[in-house]
C-alpha cells in the first residue's frame, strides 16, 4: 500500500482520538459509513477529495492537516 495512504490515515486517525472520537461518531459527523473510516485509518483506502473535505470538516481542522 502506498505511504501517503498510510500516513494519510495516521493523521485522520491522530486527530479523532485527539477529538475523543470513536470510529462510528466520525463516520456519522462526515456522513460516511464506519468500516470505511477503519479502512481510511489503516491506509487501505484512496480516498476521494469530497470526503476528504467531510473528514476535515467533521474533525474541524483545515485539509492542509490531514496531509
Amino acid at each position: 500500500m502506498p505511504l501517503i495512504l498510510e500516513q494519510f490515515g495516521t493523521k485522520v486517525r491522530k486527530y479523532r482520538l485527539k477529538k475523543k472520537l470513536s470510529q462510528e461518531k466520525l463516520a456519522e459527523l462526515a456522513d460516511l459509513h464506519r468500516t470505511y473510516i477503519g479502512q481510511v485509518e489503516c491506509g487501505k483506502r484512496n480516498v476521494a477529495l469530497k470526503n476528504i473535505a467531510k473528514l476535515a470538516k467533521a474533525l474541524n481542522v483545515s485539509i492542509k492537516e490531514l496531509f
